[in-house]
């Protein structure tokens, strides 16, 4: 099963099968992770990278998505490609002689995902190749709302924009009792309760509790008072929350978390 996601953002690592460069590992970004791929194998010249160019074939078998913006998503690749400069991961020791590149990548993103500000964000770790799979590290479990999936997964196509004439869908904010459009909102998915709300004013209901961070983690619905994660109501508006229980916008653009005020 290929799951379908909204406002694709993702950091991925490849793995190199040419037996030449066998085991080489790439990390990179992408909004779209089955035309990436694609290029990385097609060369340079095909929107490929110059570190990847003429040494594939390239599997990508790993890739880490629920970023909430691309800059969020360019500064995660950032880091696990550069582990040592960041002062996040400090504490993260260099590769030792016993690890491979593999084990060496998996240690680090396993880091980063506990490590402030990315173990607050609704993030996905998805092996897209079972072959490649590895477990966390006893000591480096991820946070309860980063959860582990598997299988491909494919960037949702932006439904055409609206003409002039066309108004959006709007219902009610359950918090503010403000006129909410369906790009603004965020649902209650249990099935008993229809609870609507602006993502701004739930993320203020969840951080009452949590008054010095800017982004939830989780928090009760004000309508029907279920306990939710963040990241299960933000995955459940992009689409892929059902394939997360089955296995248990541009640089211009700004993002809700940017209004909070704290």
């Amino acid at each position: 099963m290929v799951v379908e996601v909204e406002s694709f953002f993702g950091v991925y690592m490849l793995y190199c099968i040419n037996p030449k460069f066998k085991g080489r590992i790439y990390i990179g970004f992408t909004v779209n992770p089955e035309r990436r791929i694609g290029q990385h194998n097609a060369g340079r010249h095909r929107g490929g990278a110059k570190r990847t160019s003429g040494r594939g074939p390239w599997e990508m078998v790993l890739i880490i998505h629920g970023f909430p913006s691309d800059i969020a998503a360019l500064r995660f690749e950032w880091a696990w490609q550069h582990p040592h400069s960041s002062r996040r991961l400090s504490h993260v020791s260099r590769r030792s002689r016993k690890e491979s590149s593999l084990q060496f990548h998996w240690r680090i993103v396993s880091n980063m995902l506990r490590a402030a500000p990315w173990n607050r964000l609704p993030l996905t770790a998805r092996w897209l190749k079972q072959e490649y799979r590895m477990d966390f590290e006893p000591s480096l479990q991820p946070p309860l709302h980063i959860p582990v999936a598997f299988g491909s997964v494919r960037a949702k196509k932006k439904l055409p924009l609206q003409s002039a004439g066309e108004e959006e869908e709007t219902s009610r904010c359950f918090l503010c009792r403000g006129l909410v459009k369906v790009s603004e909102k965020l649902s209650c998915f249990h099935p008993s309760c229809g609870m609507s709300s602006h993502v701004i004013c739930l993320a203020k209901h969840f951080l009452k509790s949590e008054p010095s961070n800017l982004l939830p983690v989780e928090g009760q619905c004000p309508a029907c008072h279920h306990s939710m994660l963040w990241g299960s109501l933000i995955r459940h508006k992009h689409g892929c929350f059902g394939d997360l229980e089955e296995f248990t916008p541009s640089a211009s653009q700004s993002h809700w978390a940017d209004e909070l005020q704290m």
